[in-house]
């Protein structure tokens, strides 16, 4: 930014903060949160940084205010290292509280106290010491089983070898490695300097550092570590205690935790916390919450990976303020057009953020954002980051308007928008970038899962023209791989292996594969239990004689598939270069195998349900699966036809539209006792 760029800049910024703060201050009528406020004040202070001659009097700036392993050990935990649940606002712990009362008595409850500390954002970690030595540390892993990270946690000095003091001949300590600010901005700095990937967060960068086999690269990164809990029983009898133990022991233990006499208590220390957050040399993600007597925290026990005596009270998603540099249009699988924000880069929800959907023309059309803007963006997790605002008074005059193209970026065919749809598409089936986007699609987790065949090495068969499409997947040989970069001898076998492993697939992964438009997997079950409900086994002979033999009005006639999506699929298995497509396939080898389903009582015949969040004892696909094992339908949105929803952790806007439809919400463990499987 050159200087009079940067002294125009400074002067609207300066004018837009001071607004901002007469709303907050005087008129008590705020138009952004504090996090939008903070991060223009950050970008002000950055030009003053860079251009001091820029700097006035009254800116707000100006204010008061050991050797390499070949791989890693698994290690079994003799006490499982268990999740928590998560909680966003304060009736979220009001209800917790309600449940945990009713599992106590009543002289129990008048017992019932809190301690809350802060929550690191980094890689939570145990420690076993024999006579008061350090012999093994290891990850979480799945909660029961971690990897053996030792010589790495031996590098951190914040980590004692030896303990303090009086100590049993075995105790264990668990705590949180993580690496400050400052050490992240160092560690990326000289990454960038030697031309290597930078890291996206400190979180990751940690627990990257920890997971090296080679003990020389974690000792420079300077990690830390924050001890949260003695597991040993050495007769402490609160939470608060094991704190001061660990302290006596030799760890370091974080200055913000806190007892707390009542959930009151809690949230004035969650809003002094949240107050303070930026100012800390780590980053946090919210407060954890424990009942603070022992004897009570273990009579809770634990639903399904998380004890019920401990929660974690996160923050709400963040917010920033950056610049739209440039917008360019993606092209997606089945050929959606997608306009993408390309960012300044900014640090928001603990990652640095440079891109953002913008989704349609519509919606575009609907922010007024333009080449230039400064723009509000929120981020929630790994939630995609969207662009809710556009700060129009700090506009320059020099903003450009985007036009959306009329042609396809990768290829130049001629590009369409359906009537009443949003999304442009682009016309030429043998577009470059839709085939690939179709391969990334077909070798996923959902669909052949071919293990090895990432977007890297795709991209490297096309570019050197070893594939067409994912048909010409099953004809490569060892040979063609070998030359290509990064690969040995061994590893172009396992690829050939994984690849020869994965053709013969079930009916329902192989229609989600294909890449209907619409269809996703739910949408494609549907299909496949239609079919084997017409015609028992569909084989790779029967497969397109089947298909191309139902109308448009006998696929809408399955239920949960609508008119879209019931034309999107007769045309589909009606276009020539899609037949072609699956015909190359099974004259490659690709076989339908018959599903692997065990019996199931038919239960849930007829019921449709909606998942919603993440659960503790099963993924989503199993909890899918387990449904249609027991004769129900699963359906990817909510509606009046809805039967039940269930509901895990951080459910989205699908449980708030259950609400208002009166629809049944059922918490992981009523499913699964509706379902007869005992928790």
């Amino acid at each position: 930014m050159a200087y009079a760029e940067a002294k125009k800049r400074a002067r609207k910024l300066r004018k837009m903060i001071d607004d901002l703060r007469y709303r907050y201050h005087v008129l008590d009528d705020p138009t952004v949160t504090d996090e939008v406020y903070d991060s223009l004040t950050r970008e002000l202070r950055e030009i003053e940084e860079q251009y001091p001659d820029v700097r006035t009097s009254d800116s707000p700036t100006q204010r008061v205010g050991g050797a390499p392993l070949e791989k890693f050990e698994k290690v079994v935990h003799k006490v499982p290292m268990l999740s928590l649940n998560d909680a966003f606002q304060f009736g979220d712990l009001q209800a917790w509280e309600e449940r945990i009362r009713k599992l106590l008595s009543s002289e129990e409850q008048k017992e019932l106290e809190y301690f809350a500390e802060v929550k690191i954002d980094g890689l939570a970690v145990t420690l076993e010491y024999e006579k008061g030595v350090f012999v093994r540390g290891a990850t979480r892993g799945d909660g029961k089983i971690g990897e053996d990270i030792t010589q790495n946690l031996r590098t951190i000095r914040a980590i004692p070898l030896t303990l303090h003091g009086n100590v049993p001949d075995r105790c264990e300590v668990r705590g949180e490695v993580f690496m400050k600010k400052k050490d992240f901005q160092r560690l990326n700095r000289d990454r960038k300097q030697k031309g290597e990937p930078l890291f996206a967060n400190p979180r990751n960068a940690a627990a990257g550092s920890v997971r090296q086999l080679d003990p020389a690269v974690a000792a420079k990164r300077n990690l830390s570590f924050f001890a949260y809990d003695v597991v040993t029983d050495i007769g402490q009898k609160t939470h608060e205690e094991s704190h001061r133990i660990a302290k006596r022991y030799g760890f370091p233990v974080t200055p913000h935790a806190q007892r707390c006499a009542t959930l009151n208590d809690v949230e004035v220390f969650y809003r002094k916390v949240l107050a303070m957050r930026d100012s800390l040399e780590y980053h946090i993600d919210g407060i954890v919450v424990n009942v603070n007597p022992v004897r009570l925290f273990q009579k809770l026990g634990f639903v399904g990976k998380a004890p019920r005596g401990a929660l974690a009270y996160k923050f709400p998603a963040e917010k920033a303020t950056t610049v739209v540099e440039d917008i360019q249009v993606q092209v997606g699988r089945t050929g959606a057009l997608t306009p993408v924000a390309i960012m300044r880069p900014v640090q928001v929800a603990g990652t640095t953020v440079s891109r953002a959907t913008l989704h349609n023309e519509d919606e575009m059309r609907r922010l007024g954002v333009r080449i230039g803007d400064t723009v509000v963006i929120q981020k929630a997790g790994d939630i995609i980051p969207d662009v809710v605002e556009v700060l129009t008074s700090l506009r320059t005059g020099n903003e450009r308007v985007f036009r959306f193209p009329k042609r396809c970026p990768a290829c130049g065919a001629p590009a369409v928008r359906r009537e009443n749809e949003a999304v442009h598409y682009c016309t030429n089936p043998q577009c470059f970038a839709v085939q690939r986007e179709q391969m990334y699609h077909f070798v996923g987790k959902k669909a052949f899962d071919i293990a090895g065949l990432g977007q890297k090495i795709i991209d490297q068969l096309l570019e050197k023209g070893l594939v067409r499409d994912a048909a010409d997947l099953f004809t490569l040989s060892e040979g063609d791989l070998q030359p290509l970069e990064r690969f040995a001898e061994k590893s172009a076998s396992n690829l050939v292996r994984a690849i020869q492993e994965s053709r013969h697939i079930t009916l329902g992964r192989f229609l989600y594969a294909l890449g209907i438009r619409y269809v996703g997997e739910e949408t494609a079950q549907l299909l496949a239990r239609y079919a084997r409900k017409k015609q028992e086994n569909i084989t790779h002979q029967t497969f397109l004689p089947f298909f191309q033999s139902l109308s448009e009005s006998d696929i809408e006639g399955i239920e949960g598939i609508g008119p879209v999506v019931a034309r999107s699929i007769a045309e589909f298995f009606h276009a020539p270069h899609h037949t072609a497509f699956i015909q190359r396939l099974f004259g490659n080898g690709v076989r339908i195998r018959e599903e692997n389903v065990p019996h199931a009582r038919q239960t849930l015949l007829g019921k449709t349900f909606v998942l919603t969040g993440a659960l503790e004892r099963l993924t989503r696909e199993e909890a899918a699966d387990t449904i249609r094992q027991h004769g129900g339908n699963v359906s990817s949105s909510v509606s009046s036809k809805t039967d039940y929803v269930v509901a895990g952790k951080n459910p989205g806007s699908k449980l708030a539209k259950a609400k208002k439809l009166g629809i049944p919400v059922l918490g992981e463990n009523e499913f699964l006792s509706l379902i007869g499987k005992q928790q």
